[in-house]
C-alpha cells in the first residue's frame, strides 16, 4: 500500500463561471496544497460537494488530478455513498484509474443497523484492492459507526483506517485501543488533531489545510518528535481559524476563503449557496490575522 501520510487535504471542486467542473484549476489547486504541506489529496468528499457531483464528473476529477500530481502525493477517491452497489461500481472505476485509496462516508438518509453498515463497507471491500477509509460523521449522516463496528472492520485486510468526525474522544480512544497498531485513526475535525493524536492517532484530513497547510503539518511532526508544549501552542493559535471555517456548513465558508485570497474556486451547486454578509465578514476577519500557506493567491497576508 502506498503510504498515504498524515496530512490530506480534503479538497473543494472548482467550478467555472458556467457552473461546470473546471478541471485545470483542480489541477492547479492539488499541486498548490502538495506545495504547502498536504501529503495527499481527498478527492469528491463532503468538502468537494460529492452529493451534487455525477458519476462522471467524479471520474473525470479522480483522473485529472492523478494526472496533475503523479506520485507526488496520495489521492484517496471518495467513492462511497448509501447505495452500496453504486458505491462497488465507482470504486471500482476509480481503481482502474489508478487511485490510492477510498473514502466512504457512513450511509446517510437510510440508517441501517450497525450490521448493515458492517455488511456495506465488506462489501465495498470485497470488490476492490484498494485500501479503504470509512468516514464517520453523525453530524451529517444522522447515524454513528461506532467504535465496536470499526473494530470489527478493521480485522478486514484492506480497510486499513478511519476518519473520525464524531468529536467523541471516548470512541477514539476505544477505536485505537480496540485495533492493531498499524490501523490509522484520522480526525475528521480540524479541531480535534492535536487531541487525536495525543490519544495515538495517526493523522488528519483536513479542511484548513487549504489555507495554513505547512502549519498543520508542522503542529503535526512537532508533536512527533515530542515537543508537546509547542504544538499545543500551534493548536491554539490555529484553533480559532479552524473554527471560524466551518461557522456555517462546510464548503460554504472554505470556499469563499479561497476565492477571498486570491485562488478562484467559483460558487458552489445548489443547494449550498454563498456566504452571507455576516459570516463572511467573520471568515475575512480571521483570514486578515492569519498567514496564508497556499501559494498562487493574490492577497498577501
Amino acid at each position: 500500500m502506498k503510504k498515504l501520510g498524515r496530512l490530506l487535504t480534503a479538497m473543494v471542486t472548482p467550478f467555472d463561471n458556467n457552473g461546470k467542473v473546471d478541471y485545470q484549476q483542480a489541477r492547479n489547486l492539488a499541486q498548490s496544497l502538495l506545495d504547502s504541506g498536504s501529503d495527499g489529496l481527498v478527492i469528491s468528499g463532503t468538502t468537494g460537494e460529492s452529493p451534487t457531483l455525477t458519476f462522471e464528473e467524479k471520474l473525470h476529477l479522480f483522473s485529472e488530478v492523478k494526472s496533475a500530481i503523479g506520485d507526488r502525493g496520495a489521492l484517496v477517491a471518495g467513492t462511497g455513498s448509501y447505495n452500496t452497489k453504486a458505491s462497488q461500481e465507482l470504486t471500482h472505476e476509480a481503481e482502474k484509474i489508478g487511485v490510492d485509496a477510498c473514502l466512504l462516508v457512513v450511509p446517510y438518509y437510510n440508517r441501517p443497523t450497525q450490521q448493515g453498515l458492517f455488511e456495506h463497507f465488506r462489501a465495498i471491500a470485497q470488490a476492490t484492492s484498494l485500501p479503504c477509509i470509512p468516514y464517520n460523521v453523525p453530524s451529517r449522516t444522522a447515524l454513528n459507526l461506532t467504535a465496536e463496528t470499526i473494530i470489527k472492520l478493521s480485522q478486514i485486510d484492506n480497510i486499513v483506517a478511519v476518519k473520525e468526525a464524531s468529536a467523541n474522544l471516548h470512541q477514539v480512544t476505544e477505536i485505537i485501543e480496540g485495533t492493531s497498531k498499524d490501523f490509522m485513526v484520522y480526525s475528521g475535525n480540524d479541531s480535534d488533531t492535536l487531541p487525536i493524536l495525543a490519544l495515538g492517532g495517526y493523522g488528519v484530513i483536513s479542511v484548513a489545510s487549504h489555507l495554513i497547510g505547512l502549519q498543520i503539518k508542522s503542529m503535526i511532526e512537532t508533536f512527533l518528535k515530542g515537543d508537546v508544549q509547542i504544538a499545543a501552542e500551534f493548536h491554539r493559535h490555529l484553533l480559532p481559524l479552524m473554527n471560524s471555517l466551518f461557522i456555517i456548513t462546510n464548503p460554504m465558508p472554505i470556499k469563499y476563503a479561497l476565492n477571498y485570497v486570491g485562488f478562484p474556486v467559483g460558487k458552489l451547486r445548489l443547494p449550498l449557496l454563498e456566504v452571507d454578509s455576516k459570516p463572511a465578514e467573520v471568515i475575512r476577519t480571521m483570514i486578515d490575522n492569519y498567514k496564508i500557506d497556499l501559494p498562487g493567491i493574490t492577497k498577501v497576508s
